[in-house]
């Protein structure tokens, strides 16, 4: 079975300044194309010379086009760890045995399916009168106050996230029930719309309720395609994003979040979750693999279990180095469930996927569509480019792939989104109605790999107008700007969002 996706698309159009080699993983092999060394004034090369032109089911899973065949066997092997089920444990698959006892996923490709976005449940499918349980919508919880270094304080019955799944012996802790309420607008032409406001509620609590003022806060999980490239982005330019802001007339005035990074054991820049509140890769996928299939690793040693849960600590411990009570080992950290090495080659796979190249860059409705985005100052909040510099990934520090011109559509800052949008919970310097701007990369592929185009940090909007629509805050002009569009500029310009 091949771990790579078959090529699908057409040789790319254009390349960077420099020549790049573009790898085409098929059924037979690998082949080599030499792309030519031309410039690239749309940004249709997303991720410059690491582009690869991608299209259908398997557009995010590429491998970056400059890997070598070295790095090329660590993607897929981190690829294999990423999408394969975690068991319970005992069991004789050591190498993944672990599960829970508390989880929300049985791998990373269970809300990342096909390295792609999640999506909250379809409220029309019902099975005795209620929705699918969320898999790749989680709901973050915490209460009032301020933590370690500045960050949440976990709710003391039910930690930092709520886990509607278990191994046998152990209670999920509870259920998530979605409901929804109509928004009803219109734009200056006369044309209607509604939203559907999402309200949550958490019921079958198995240990009880929940803490006085507890927060809940809905998160979606996102494509992945790019996101070792948004690691490259110098420190120095997402600060540069805030202070121009701040400096600039108008009402967008972004702010960086600084957070604690396990892994370098410091405060730095957060870049990574829907509120900036990670800094690093490494540590985002090893806080996930704990928090949403409960594998514990060098650096999230514990298992998620808080002490009114009995049973969950009274669960078996996987590894393969000794499986005792939880109970007996929360403090012991010398038996991760997954071992450095391969946690280090899941990131590996992450920080190498391949963001695809543009489509239709060229077409005149997308052209006018491009004008409109930043007529109405979104291109302010969703910088269209970078030049990639440090990175913890020598893959992405070679000499084919450092000081890359990458197109991500981002500033990494948070902003205020207004009331609507708000889930009224602080994630370190994060307001409970700011949101860091999501990258638009890879945004037009969402339906032709996972089926559906539901965006914002929950899913609530279905399609890029929805998405603008719900904006509010600080990108209230914007919005209000979009609102006054005709249909064909409103066409056009979800056409431009769609082609990055």
């Amino acid at each position: 079975m091949s771990f790579l996706p078959s090529a699908r698309s057409a040789l790319p159009r254009v390349r960077t300044m420099a020549a790049v080699s573009l790898v085409v993983a098929g059924v037979g092999g690998l082949g080599w194309l030499q792309a030519a060394e031309v410039e690239d004034p749309l940004g249709e090369q997303t991720g410059g010379a690491t582009t690869v032109p991608a299209t259908g089911r398997n557009a995010f899973s590429f491998p970056l086009a400059t890997l070598d065949d070295e790095e090329r066997t660590r993607f897929a092997i981190g690829n294999s760890f990423f999408r394969r089920n975690w068991v319970e444990a005992p069991a004789s698959t050591t190498a993944r045995d672990g599960l829970g006892p508390h989880f929300i996923a049985r791998s990373c490709g269970g809300c990342h399916v096909q390295d792609g976005r999640g999506a909250p449940p379809d409220l029309r499918r019902r099975l005795g009168g209620e929705h699918e349980p969320p898999v790749a919508l989680l709901i973050r919880l915490s209460v009032p106050g301020m933590g370690e270094h500045g960050g949440v304080v976990p709710d003391p019955v039910y930690g930092d996230q709520l886990d509607n799944a278990a191994i046998q012996g152990v209670r999920p802790e509870g259920r998530v029930v979605i409901r929804t309420r109509p928004i009803a607008g219109r734009f200056a032409d006369g044309t209607r719309y509604t939203l559907r406001q999402p309200v949550y509620t958490l019921t079958d609590l198995a240990y009880g309720p929940l803490a006085p003022g507890a927060m809940l806060s809905p998160r979606i999980a996102p494509h992945l395609a790019g996101i070792g490239l948004l690691d490259a982005i110098p420190q120095a330019e997402i600060e540069r994003n805030a202070a121009e802001q701040a400096a600039a007339p108008g009402p967008i005035k972004g702010q960086v979040n600084r957070v604690w990074d396990a892994f370098a054991g410091e405060m730095r820049v957060g870049r990574f979750g829907w509120k900036a509140n990670v800094a690093t890769l490494a540590h985002q996928s090893a806080g996930a693999f704990l928090g949403d299939i409960g594998i514990t690793s060098t650096h999230f040693p514990s298992e998620a279990c808080t002490p009114t849960q009995k049973d969950c600590l009274d669960a078996p411990h996987g590894g393969g180095k000794g499986r005792t009570l939880l109970r007996a080992r929360q403090a012991d950290a010398s038996t991760p469930e997954i071992d450095d090495e391969t946690l280090a080659q899941v990131i590996f796979y992450q920080a190498t996927l391949a963001p695809a190249e543009r489509r239709n860059a060229r077409d005149p409705q997308v052209l006018r569509g491009q004008a409109l985005f930043t007529q109405a100052q979104c291109a302010t909040c969703h910088r269209p480019s970078y030049l990639t510099g440090a990175s913890p990934f020598p893959a992405l520090t070679s000499p084919k792939t450092a000081g890359q011109r990458i197109h991500p559509y981002t500033d990494l800052l948070l902003h205020d989104m207004g009331e609507l949008l708000a889930d009224g919970r602080p994630d370190f310097a994060a307001s409970g109605r700011q949101w860091k701007t999501p990258p638009l990369w890879g945004i037009g592929l969402i339906r032709e790999v996972n089926g559906h185009q539901r965006l914002l940090h929950d899913g609530r909007a279905d399609g890029v107008l929805e998405a603008i629509l719900w904006h509010g805050g600080e990108a209230e002009e914007a919005r209000q700007q979009v609102l006054k569009m005709s249909r064909a500029e409103r066409e056009a310009l979800v056409k431009f969002v769609e082609s990055l």
